[in-house]
């Protein structure tokens, strides 16, 4: 806020500096104009800036197709080039689209897959369902699968650039972590149903999606990898006939702090204040559970959307928590 003082040798109104006897010899109906002009032209500092979806979507570009013929998909991901992957989980493949838009099978005959993320290691791993519940890892070209943690209900996994592996056990009302030494335990019970995760671009935050509730409840992360100010810091929109379900599933985030939440009523996206920049409307009326950016330069939306999968290109760029953050005051 700009204050003029009557005690003030200089009025200060952004960049401008009148003397205090210049403004003084003016009658007071001047004086008021005057000031009220100078604070007009004068630059306001930003407290706050909302972003609105015209920052993310291009004009012209809708939903494209891009595999159909599925059984039902989920665990959406990127590789380092931009290669996008995704689970049929019925099926127990893993499906690849380059960065041409085709879709091929990379794994198949493997097991019922509900997330997938790459690791700074170069391996892809992921949750699985059937025929155990397990953590597991995917070593690169050999496809060889390894047990990473059993006895464990996972739904979706993110992967720190440390190798610290954070997944969501809906069943258990419960985030866990498998620590980069290897050590498995909890790290936060309550969630009704968490579901979805994702970092913040500097992945000091964790967010994580309530499948059962309205909120995306964000974490600290601490030195040892624990979580910590637990917080409801989104809101998500609910449909008008279950207004305490928002449905909130997969996660993923933009290189400019955006959270990009599938739910019942579409891709819900917000700015990194927590704030509501709007939602995209589903790509059919069907079940929306997976969300990524991957393609040329990760600036292609990618959804799961039961047994389709879309994208659409975006003005945003997504990020790759495999590795390591650029500090602000480093990035052009």
């Amino acid at each position: 806020m700009i204050r003029v003082s009557a005690e003030q040798t200089e009025t200060e109104m952004g960049a401008f500096i009148l003397p205090r006897r210049y403004l003084g010899c003016l009658p007071v109906n001047r004086r008021a104009l005057v000031i009220g002009l100078l604070l007009a032209l004068a630059p306001q500092p930003v407290l706050a800036q909302d972003m609105a979806l015209s920052q993310v979507l291009i004009d012209g570009e809708d939903w494209q197709l891009v595999a159909e013929g599925l059984a039902f998909t989920d665990a959406a991901c990127s590789d380092a080039a931009g290669n996008f992957y995704f689970s049929d989980l019925p099926r127990g493949t893993i499906h690849r689209v380059g960065l041409d838009g085709k879709d091929t099978a990379f794994i198949e005959n493997g097991p019922k897959i509900s997330g997938l993320k790459f690791g700074p290691d170069g391996r892809l791993y992921a949750c699985t369902q059937g025929p155990k519940k397990q953590i597991v890892t995917f070593a690169l070209p050999s496809k060889e699968m390894a047990v990473l943690a059993g006895d464990v209900q996972p739904n979706d996994l993110v992967v720190t650039h440390k190798g610290d592996v954070y997944f969501t056990e809906t069943g258990k009302h419960q985030v866990s972590l498998i620590d980069h030494n290897g050590k498995l335990r909890a790290v936060d019970v309550g969630i009704t149903a968490p579901n979805g995760l994702t970092l913040s671009p500097d992945q000091g935050t964790l967010a994580v999606s309530d499948y059962g509730g309205t909120n995306v409840w964000t974490f600290r992360i601490e030195a040892d990898g624990g979580l910590s100010a637990k917080e409801p810091y989104m809101t998500m929109r609910a449909p008008l006939d279950k207004a305490a379900l928002a449905a909130g599933d997969g996660m993923t985030t933009d290189a400019a702090g955006r959270y990009y939440v599938t739910s019942a009523a579409g891709v819900q996206i917000f700015d990194p204040t927590g704030r509501l920049c709007g939602v995209l409307a589903k790509p059919q009326n069907k079940g929306l559970v997976s969300v990524a950016f991957a393609g040329p330069n990760l600036e292609y939306l990618y959804v799961c959307c039961s047994d389709k999968i879309y994208r659409r290109k975006t003005k945003a760029k997504g990020i790759l928590f495999s590795k390591r953050p650029v500090p602000a005051n480093q990035k052009r």
